[in-house]
């Protein structure tokens, strides 16, 4: 509905737009009025009671009243009449402080009791053309050089006219010049301002100085006007203007920036040397004073800071114009424009209210129950007054909107005590402002618990060793399991699943604490005997149903070195010792004996080593640690003793190690009785430097005269007789006995054996040669024995038998 009323001689519009709601005795309705500025006081805005449906007779009891607003009572309601009156003058420029936009409003509620209804009013403030332009300066000063270009523009101080629309400032008019014009622009918010255009090229010697009048004209009706002067000083040439990076800065800065953060930093620059190339910056008379008490411009290197508290409700854009100038005799200027856009800051926070919650609750709890509903709203509209609500994305929970800013908080997921016993839930609420504002609340959910978990031990397969010899009753180990559920739900009983293993169970073997799965040993057990056991453990909770799970031990029963070695080669009685022979003639390197001993242990323990504990020449004998074997480091000589006793340790390889003793004695015994069928080369050694020289000398003397009858037997035994049959190969076991045994004499078998002697044992080189006579007729031949330790090789002929030795 839309009411005219007219009060003396103002004409008014009044708009009243009504709308009715029932809800909590409240009328949400808006009455809008538009009136003028600058009415005087008693003047009648409105018939309020008309308007609002009131009766009239009833204002006075129903107490009808209207807020006070700025701490002033710019109207109020005659309760006799209804009539909404002016009470006190009202000025629309000093309400309205800001002109970025045109209308400008007074919001008051009125209020009525019995039933209290709260009415609420909207009144518009309509300008008038009460207000002139006004420069800021009444003198302008402007100093160029005579070398200006014409085109050239300058800015000049613009008027500032408090009223708007079309009552504000509107065009500029500048006095009569040869030189100079004006051209007007319009500003990103409407405003009028005028650029001073050198149209003619200056000539100081002809005119230092011109002044011109500068006229800002309104377009009220009627309307109105100020004056400013120009006053421009002609300067002398200066060949280069500072000039700055970009002409143009687009700059964003944020509402309640600290003071003195720096808005940017300019930079400007000049081809001149000396003097002329310093720069100072400062700011142009167009830019305005509010923007030059927000904005501090250093002179020397162009940086601009915050110097007041920034307030985007105040001013959204500011636009400067900074002025470069040089130094030099005659200053030349370059400029700049900026534009700083100011962003604005939301001002309220969100809220969040939570209506119900439901906690504990069961760790089992279907997927899709509702735990909680909650409600958010915020104080703010538009896109700074849309409220977005979330919860961690980590968490097992959603949020479903019922109605309008109402969300239920559901499970989405299934819960697990065991993982998580408890959840903080924290609820942010986000508003669609720039920047946002944010709000959160958290609340605490607990979990209770069900028996939905089975007990876990550690390990699927437990190996457990165990020494022998044990003590029964000792500690083998301790299997717990863990169960994660709570009170009844974790209290583990455990016990031996019974296994029989050639009829003896397990329970007869080892026994297990049913409160803390301590595993004990019932007997000793033997490595020997017993060397693994397997069997199956299990735990069992105490809730409703019970929960089990088992799992495999396997018991092995590690080895102790508790048996030492036996020495089985050479055999002995208990305690007696080990009599050998060994010819004396022996070589370097032969095999003496080899000593052989067991250990029932296992692995380490059974690994054997062989030292000499005594050795009557320990330069005449080497034992291998490893096989046990003993072997002459030289030949016997005449000074070595005829008896060696050999004392050899077996020691196995346990921790503390334990060993066995055989003490062996060598006889070595001359050989006296050679095979008359061999010839043998066996490698000799001799003490050079020895005494037996001596006795080398007659032996071969000795030697040399029974090789020369032997010779002449042989060939008195050829003419006589035919060459008799072939020899038979001497036996390898005549003449050296096996490893453990010593060297026997060489032996001679035959029916006539004393025809057979031994005419000549000589050296040469690397052959042991023996001669023997040819047998008489039906004698059988020779059998000799060869040690086997030797690799003596036989050959036969009807003269001799030749032991061939290995190279």
């Amino acid at each position: 509905m839309e009411a005219h009323i007219s009060a003396q001689h103002w004409g008014r519009y009044v708009s009243v737009f009504l709308l009715f709601s029932a809800v909590l005795n409240t009328a949400s309705a808006v009455t809008h009025y538009s009136i003028p500025e600058e009415m005087e006081e008693g003047s009648v805005v409105a018939d309020l009671a008309a308007d609002l449906g009131l009766d009239v007779k009833t204002l006075s009891k129903r107490r009808i009243r209207l807020d006070v607003i700025a701490n002033k009572k710019y109207l109020d309601v005659n309760k006799e009449t209804g009539q909404l009156y002016i009470a006190e003058r009202i000025d629309r420029e000093f309400i309205c402080t800001t002109k970025t936009s045109t209308s400008c409003f007074l919001k008051m509620e009125a209020i009525v009791e019995n039933p209290q209804r709260i009415f609420y009013i909207e009144l518009e403030i309509m300008d008038i053309n009460d207000n002139a332009p006004n420069f800021r300066r009444d003198t302008i000063n402007l100093d160029l050089s005579e070398a200006t270009q014409a085109g050239e523009r300058f800015s000049v101080n613009n008027a500032v006219d408090l009223d708007v629309g079309a009552n504000s400032v509107k065009t500029y008019h500048l006095s009569d010049s040869d030189h100079f014009n004006i051209e007007i622009q319009t500003g990103r918010d409407g405003s009028k301002f005028a650029d001073l255009i050198l149209k003619k090229t200056l000539d100081r010697e002809q005119q230092a100085v011109h002044n011109l009048i500068l006229t800002a004209v309104d377009g009220g009706v009627p309307t109105r006007s100020g004056t400013a002067s120009i006053t421009v000083r002609v300067l002398d040439t200066n060949d280069n203007a500072p000039k700055f990076d970009k002409d143009n800065y687009k700059i964003d800065i944020m509402e309640n920036s600290p003071i003195g953060s720096l808005v940017v930093k300019l930079n400007a620059t000049d081809l001149d040397e000396g003097t002329n190339s310093e720069i100072l910056y400062s700011y142009s008379l167009y830019t305005s004073e509010k923007t030059q008490q927000t904005f501090h411009l250093n002179p020397n290197n162009g940086e601009i800071t915050v110097k007041e508290m920034i307030n985007y409700e105040d001013f959204r854009i500011y636009d400067m114009e900074v002025i470069a100038t040089d130094k030099g005799p005659n200053s030349l200027i370059g400029q700049c424009k900026l534009t700083i856009l100011v962003t604005d800051m939301n001002d309220n926070h969100p809220e969040i209210s939570i209506k119900s919650f439901q906690s504990p609750v069961k760790e089992d709890i279907p997927v899709d129950s509702v735990i909680a509903v909650v409600s958010v709203s915020d104080k703010d509209s538009g896109e700074n007054g849309i409220v977005d609500i979330r919860i961690a994305d980590t968490l097992p929970f959603a949020l479903r909107e019922s109605s309008d800013n109402y969300y239920e908080l559901v499970v989405s997921e299934p819960l697990d005590r065991e993982k998580v016993p408890e959840y903080d839930i924290t609820f942010t609420v986000t508003d669609r402002g720039s920047p946002p504002l944010s709000d959160n609340e958290t609340m605490t959910l607990e979990l209770l618990d069900v028996n939905d978990n089975v007990p876990q031990f550690p390990q699927s397969f437990y190996t457990i060793p165990v020494m022998e010899n044990n003590a029964p009753g000792a500690l083998l180990s301790s299997l717990t399991a863990f169960d994660p559920d709570l009170h009844e739900n974790q209290y583990l009983v455990y016990f031996i699943i019974e296994k029989e293993i050639v009829n003896t169970s397990m329970s007869m073997l080892f026994s297990i604490n049913p409160e803390n799965g301590n595993l004990y040993a019932l007997k000793t057990f033997d490595y020997e005997i017993e060397k693994e056991f397997l069997f199956h453990i299990e735990a069992r909770d105490s809730g409703v149903p019970p929960l089990s799970s088992n799992v495999t031990v396997h018991i092995i029963i590690v080895d102790q070195n508790d048996n030492p070695p036996v020495i089985v080669s050479p055999w002995r009685a208990h305690g007696s010792v080990v009599e050998e022979k060994i010819p004396r003639s022996t070589d370097k390197g032969s095999l003496v004996s080899k000593v052989i001993a067991i250990d029932t242990d296992s692995v380490q323990n059974s690994r054997i080593t062989y030292q000499f504990l005594q050795v009557t020449d320990a330069t005449l004998f080497s034992l291998d640690q490893y096989n046990g074997e003993i072997r002459t480091m030289r030949m016997f000589s005449y000074r070595d003793p005829r008896h060696q006793r050999l004392v050899v340790i077996a020691k196995d390889n346990g921790d503390p190690a334990l060993s066995a003793t055989v003490t062996i004695k060598l006889s070595t015994v001359e050989t006296a009785v050679k095979a008359y069928s061999d010839m043998t080369e066996v490698p000799l050694e001799y003490d050079i430097f020895s005494d037996l020289n001596l006795y080398l000398v007659i032996g071969l003397g000795s030697v040399s005269f029974l090789l020369l009858i032997t010779i002449l037997v042989t060939c008195v035994l050829k003419c006589q007789k035919p060459k008799p049959s072939k020899a038979a190969p001497p036996s390898r076991n005549s003449v050296i006995s096996d490893r453990n045994s010593t060297i026997a004499d060489s032996t001679l078998v035959s029916n006539d054996a004393y025809w057979y002697s031994l005419f000549l044992a000589e050296t040469r080189k690397g052959k042991l040669v023996v001669r023997q006579p040819v047998p008489k007729a039906g004698s059988r031949y020779i059998v000799s024995s060869l040690p086997r330790s030797t690799g003596l090789t036989e050959t036969s002929d009807s003269a001799a038998s030749t032991l061939q030795y290995p190279k």
